[in-house]
């Protein structure tokens, strides 16, 4: 998690419940850490602390595989994260566990040491026996890093695209977003964008299908959390795909239970790209396959028109000047509002590691005839530069 007189570095994979957020930031910065989070604790700590690097993961940032990659030390709290090929290489880092589970310790690291207990009650124990760790270049390190990152990022959603940049649209809201917004994503190419530009902070709280990755889950997600919370305003981001499979019916659901939420702010955005997106990308990268269109192209469904037929609001997106003030306006509504953005699906979500075997796999998937080459090599090669680029291409 970081450094002490003894170690190095150490770095973590938060999965605490934001109740328990207090005792996770004091012992990171007791110690120098810096706090990787898998994409169900995305809610345990701000994304606006200097030391946060953000999800770890094929859909994480550049930081926590970084940080994963480099330190000598981990402490995973309440996390059952299992792909073990974003954690410390075995051997190189010492490691312990906290869980209130027991079925759950060890499973996914070799952890000298297991804590079974409630993160919030262990770590109250722990903390007073921590020594905290005066030499910060490590935590100095980590928090360039997130700054470098988060420059990245900016450039990458400032990048034009035919016609809407996706990256852009999950951008924009972030800094829109109320202190007590309850966010929902779906599972697919959107969860990319939620995981890597949606900024958490005060209040908000954010929940997805994190362990089986279940399409269709955002809308009702979303309507589960407008009846625990009646008050909060949501948010549920959702690709076509999964408003086609289920989430233009539960539309109607929403429009039943409206009346009955005393904030009657529930935004669904979509991100329409006419295609399957995630497995496309899944099937260029990992199977080199070219995308194949009787399967992965989707009819253009205007969700917007749709949301205003059974009586909510409906704003359709098709340029990128637009998409600030749909957000604006879908927040400041009076009642339910769909977002139809219209977006690019070549726009690529490059993981924070791209291996050899996945750079291999989408070339060949290209040279094979895939119908978007020209313009999936023309944004993957936009998007790639801006990591090297001190002031980023915005073409």
């Amino acid at each position: 998690m970081c450094s002490t007189p003894a170690t190095r570095s150490r770095s973590w994979p938060a999965r605490a419940r934001p109740g328990h957020a207090a005792e996770v930031a004091e012992v990171a910065e007791l110690l120098g850490a810096g706090v990787a989070k898998a994409l169900l604790g995305k809610d345990v700590l701000s994304d606006e602390l200097p030391y946060v690097t953000g999800s770890v993961g094929l859909l994480g940032t550049r930081p926590s595989y970084e940080m994963m990659r480099d330190c000598d030390t981990l402490l995973t709290i309440g996390s059952s994260f299992p792909y073990s090929q974003f954690l410390p290489e075995f051997g190189k880092a010492r490691a312990v566990q906290i869980d209130i589970d027991p079925h759950m310790i060890g499973m996914r690291y070799p952890y000298e040491v297991n804590l079974v207990g409630d993160a919030r009650a262990t770590l109250r124990e722990l903390i007073p026996l921590l020594r905290r760790n005066e030499a910060r270049d490590w935590f100095d390190e980590i928090c360039a890093g997130v700054e470098r990152w988060r420059e990245v990022m900016e450039r990458r959603a400032s990048l034009s695209a035919d016609p809407v940049n996706p990256e852009h649209v999950a951008a924009a809201l972030s800094p829109l977003l109320p202190d007590h917004a309850m966010i929902t994503a779906d599972s697919g190419s959107a969860t990319n964008w939620f995981a890597r530009h949606v900024r958490l902070r005060g209040d908000m709280r954010a929940s997805l299908s994190g362990t089986l990755a279940t399409m269709g889950c955002g809308v009702p997600y979303a309507i589960g959390a407008k009846f625990a919370h009646p008050n909060r305003p949501t948010i549920a981001l959702v690709g076509d795909g999964a408003m086609q499979m289920n989430g233009m019916a539960e539309l109607i659901s929403v429009a039943k239970y409206r009346h009955m939420w005393e904030d009657p702010r529930l935004v669904v955005a979509v991100w329409n790209n006419r295609d399957l997106n995630q497995v496309t990308w899944e099937l260029r990268a990992m199977g080199g396959a070219p995308s194949f269109l009787p399967s992965q192209s989707l009819p253009d469904v205007s969700y917007a028109a749709f949301a205003e037929s059974i009586g909510l609001t409906g704003i359709r997106v098709e340029k990128p000047e637009e998409v600030e003030g749909a957000w604006r306006a879908a927040l400041a509504a009076e009642g339910p509002v769909v977002l139809d953005f219209v977006t690019d699906p070549s726009v690529p979500p490059i993981p924070p590691h791209a291996t050899w075997d996945q750079i291999e796999a989408t070339a060949s998937a290209l040279v094979k005839g895939d119908a978007e080459a020209g313009a999936v090599m023309k944004q993957g090669l936009k998007s790639k530069l801006q990591e090297f680029l001190p002031g980023g291409d915005k073409g």
